[in-house]
This record gives C-alpha cells, structure tokens and sequence, in this order.
C-alpha cells in the first residue's frame, strides 16, 4: 500500500518531472514518461518503473534497492552513485548511461542494452549480465569492452 506522502510526491513528479530526494518507495510508475527529469537522491526501492520513458533523466545517488526496470528506456540518463542492489533491469535499454560507481550487487541486465554506458567504478557482484550487449561498455575496471 502507498502511503499519502507517496502518492503526493508522485503527484509533483508526473507534473514537473523533478522530485529530487523524493521519497517514492514502492512508487508505481510503469510506462510513465519522465524524460530529462530529475531524481537525483530520490528513495525509490521497490518501486515499479517497468517500460518508463527516462532518456537523460538524472538518477544520480538515488536509492532503487529492488526496483523493477525491466524494459524501461534509460539512454543517457545518470545513474552514477545510485544504489541498485537487486535491481531488475531486464531488456531496459541503458546506452550511453552513467552508472559509474553505482552499487549494482545482484542486479538483473539481462538483455539489457549498455552500449557505450559507464559502468567505471560500479560493484556488479552478482549481477546478471547475460544476453545484454556490452559493446564500448565501460566496465568497472575502467576498461572498455570490445
């Protein structure tokens, strides 16, 4: 259940596409387009942004612990310093993104696109990462992927 605060920032999101430090746990946002908004230190673990429009949105430091992003459309959006343990961002599409130094332990990329993402710095400890395409990919040793 949502509480009032939730659905209040929820509210000011979909309006302004800014909610930075929002608290939105377990928020319900699939398919919602926020593109080039900002979230940045937003709470948003478990929350649903399956198939959301976030092209360049800013994520940066945000809380999405066990968020489900599958198929969420998140090119070039910043993510770097996010944390995203057990985060499922299954078939999401993440080319160009910034998730340098994001804590992605058991998060879920399968078939996700990171063409030409940043992952310098991240900890991806457990993650899945079969089937996504990698190419140009940062990786968290700051090599980049072939």
């Amino acid at each position: 259940m949502i509480n009032q605060q939730v659905e209040r920032n929820i509210r000011l999101l979909l309006e302004t596409r800014e909610c930075p430090n929002c608290y939105l746990e377990g928020a319900r946002l699939g398919g919602v387009n926020l593109g080039g908004g900002n979230l940045g230190e937003a709470k948003l673990p478990v929350a649903n942004l399956a198939g959301a429009k976030l092209g360049g949105v800013n994520l940066g430091g945000a809380n999405l612990a066990g968020a489900y992003l599958g198929g969420a459309y998140l090119g070039g959006a910043n993510l770097g310093g996010a944390y995203m343990e057990g985060a499922n961002l299954e078939g999401a599409y993440l080319a160009g993104a910034n998730l340098g130094g994001t804590y992605l332990v058991g998060a879920n990329f399968s078939g996700a696109n990171l063409e030409g993402a940043n992952l310098g710095g991240a900890n991806l400890e457990g993650a899945i990462l079969e089937g996504a395409i990698l190419i140009g990919t940062i990786m968290p040793d700051g090599v980049r992927h072939e």
